[in-house]
Order: C-alpha cells, then structure tokens, then sequence
C-alpha cells in the first residue's frame, strides 16, 4: 500500500512539503491580500518547477543508495512522466476556476487566498483517494482495465464536449453547498463567516473554497487513473501528484492571463487520456509501452497543441492580473 520508498523517504517527503507550505503561507501572510501580476506567477511557477525536479534528483538518490541506478532510473523517470501529465490535466482544474471566481465575482486580491486553501484541501483529499487507489490496484488487478477503459470513455467525453460551456449554476456539488449553508450576498474581506441581518452566516469566500477543493477532487478521478497507467507505486503516484499542485496556483494566475492563447489544449489533453487509457488496457495483453515512451508521447501531443493553439489563437490584449 505505502510503495517500494523506504520510511524515511516518505518522512523526507512530507517535511519537504510541510516547509513549502509554510514558507508559501508566511510570504503570502507578509504580502497580504493582492492581484497577482503575470510577472509574479511566472516567478512562482518556476520556483515551483525547479522544486519538483530538484526532488525527483533527491529521490533517484535516494533510490541509488536503497535499490541501485537501474531501480532509481525507473522511478525517477515514472515520477517526471507522472508530475507532467498531473501538471497537463491540471490546465482542466484552472479554467474550471476561473469559471468560479468569475461566476463568484471573487475580487482579484482574494484569489490567491482561496486556491491556497482550496490546494491544501485537495492534497489531503488527494493523498486519501491515492493510498485507496494503491490497496484496490494490490488486492485487484482487475482494477487497473477499470480505469483504462474509463481514461478512454473520459478522453472521447472531453474531445466532444470540447466547445460546450459549462454550466456552474446546474453543478450538483454547488446545489448541495446551497442546501446546508446560508450565504451572505457580500464579501466581508478574507472572513469565512460574517454576520448578516443580525445572523451569522457564511460568506461567500467560504463557498468557493469549498467548492474548489471539491472540483479538484472530482477532476482527480480523472487524473489519478492516468497516473496509476505510469506507475503502480503508491509513493511515486503521491508524490507527483502533490508537487504537481504545489504549483497550480501559480499556473492559474499565469494561464488565466492568457486563456485564450491555448483554446485548443483540450483536444491534446483528449488525446493524453486517451493513449493513457489504452497503455492501461494493452496490459490484458501483456504489452506494455515504456515510461519513456509514455513520456515523449505526453510532451509531444501537448507541445503541437499547444503551438498550434498559439498560432491560431484570436488576437486578444495583454492583461496584467486576474481582473474581478
């Protein structure tokens, strides 16, 4: 269930975490609310980047010493492909978000609050999900052809649908939220609850970090299976998986800038699910692609697409922040 990582391993995983997190909250503590610029998210994005790749160098090492290079190889190369498609089917989650903040008239200085806590949630919603996902796939292999044949339903649901607005107003998990919670018709600053008529009640930002975090858990029923198809291990599933959300906030701000320019991503991310979901179910077979394969496939179909949506994406101006 817990993978091929030894103990400390793990513990040098999550205190890795556990300091980002921290340092990240004490830097948005000391900036306080604010619109986060395109220039700010880049810079974060690649912090973030170089983080995720700086651990998967920590964790080849650490494999060296407990498994030998050809086991470290194999894991290290398992945990990029998986941190990338986990980085890919993200876009999916952003623009979902940006359909909330915007359907919520959430004010620019408060974004970057809500996907924080909306994030942290989603980790530990997450982690659960995966160490279930690791015991079904031991105790039934079976499984493994389940998610296969869903990866491919999912990627021709999302190439039809591609052109279909999303209707927020008629999701089930916002109507369920409605029933249990009254919500204030305002914002009272970063304030999860607000007294109104004389009556506390939630606010508004309580709404949609819930309702973020949810979102990202039902995405993840996608985008777990996908990497389960890469690697069975529980450790390297998690742990690309996390840093992969690590850095989804600032992919937001930096995506939502320029949404336009990659209107076309969804088709390739259609694509990904798709050979994802068949790499799962050619191991009937007993054929499997290898990781490397997996890897230069994945970059390659969102390289085109993305270059291709650059090409003929509609000429929009620039924008400097999220706007509310």
């Amino acid at each position: 269930m817990f993978g091929s990582a030894p103990a400390w391993l793990w513990l040098a995983f999550i205190a890795i975490v556990v300091l980002a997190l921290f340092v990240d909250f004490a830097v948005l503590k000391k900036q306080g609310s604010h619109a986060v610029g395109v220039q700010e998210a880049i810079r974060w994005s690649i912090v973030w980047v170089v983080l995720s790749l700086a651990f998967n160098v920590f964790l080849w090492w650490a494999y060296v010493q407990e498994s030998g290079t050809v086991v470290a190889n194999t894991k290290a190369l398992e945990f990029l492909t998986g941190y990338l498609v986990e980085k890919s089917l993200a876009v999916d989650n952003i623009f979902v978000f940006l359909m909330i903040f915007t359907y919520f008239s959430v004010p620019a200085a408060f974004q970057k609050r809500v996907l924080m806590i909306g994030i942290i949630l989603a980790m530990v919603l997450r982690a659960i999900m995966i160490l279930i996902g690791g015991w079904l796939i031991a105790e039934f292999h079976w499984i493994l052809y389940v998610f296969g044949a869903f990866l491919v339903f999912t990627g021709i649901k999302m190439w039809t649908a591609n052109d279909e607005e999303p209707d927020l107003e008629g999701n089930p998990a916002l109507k369920l939220l409605r029933r249990f919670m009254t919500v204030s018709p305002h914002y009272d600053g970063e304030k999860f609850f607000t007294l109104h008529n004389g009556v506390k009640v939630a606010t508004p930002m309580l709404l949609v970090c819930t309702l973020v975090g949810i979102t990202d858990v039902i995405f993840a029923v996608d985008s777990i299976p996908a990497i389960f198809a890469i690697t069975a291990d529980p450790f390297i599933v998690l742990t690309s998986n996390i840093f992969a959300i690590l850095g989804l906030r600032a992919m937001f701000f930096l995506l939502a800038a320029m949404a336009a320019k990659f209107h076309l991503l969804n088709y390739g991310l259609a694509v990904v699910l798709v050979f994802i979901g068949t790499k799962m179910l050619l191991v009937f077979w007993e054929i499997k692609i290898p990781a490397l394969v997996s890897l230069a496939v994945v970059v390659g179909v969102l390289a085109i697409t993305m270059v291709w949506s650059v090409r003929t994406a509609p000429k929009i101006g620039g924008s400097k922040t999220v706007e509310e």
